[in-house]
């Protein structure tokens, strides 16, 4: 059901160091580190911190949910639009990510990123 969660940092240095030591002792690791956002995980970056200009005290939440294909994916985000969410990324692959990242963005109505990827695009 869940692909990936991320949280968003006010200090993503303090952060780093923070997950860096505490999910080794889990045995998972820093798999991708972006000047805004780091992945961890054991295969694939499960877990994201990330930061970005002005963001404000209360900080949303970031959670992907696992879609079966980029058609799922598409439908989940017509729906999110028909029930007034906001779009914050129309389907589309994410190159940047990996060669087959499709997935799609919007803001719930608390406020919080949520996302519907596969990894087939």
């Amino acid at each position: 059901m869940i692909d990936h969660l991320g949280i968003n940092c006010a200090d993503l240095d303090a952060s780093k160091h923070f997950y860096d030591t505490v999910l080794a002792t889990l045995g998972y690791t820093k798999l991708m580190d972006f000047e805004v956002a780091i992945g961890y995980g054991k295969d694939t970056p499960d877990f994201w911190l990330s930061r970005y200009d002005d963001m404000p005290p209360n900080r949303e939440v970031h959670v992907a949910f696992q879609a079966a294909d980029p058609d799922a994916v598409r439908a989940f985000y017509d729906a999110a639009l028909s029930l007034g969410a906001e779009s914050l990324h129309a389907p589309r692959l994410w190159p940047e990510y990996h060669e087959r990242y499709f997935g799609a963005f919007v803001r719930d109505p608390d406020g919080n990123n949520i996302e519907a990827v596969c990894h087939q695009g």
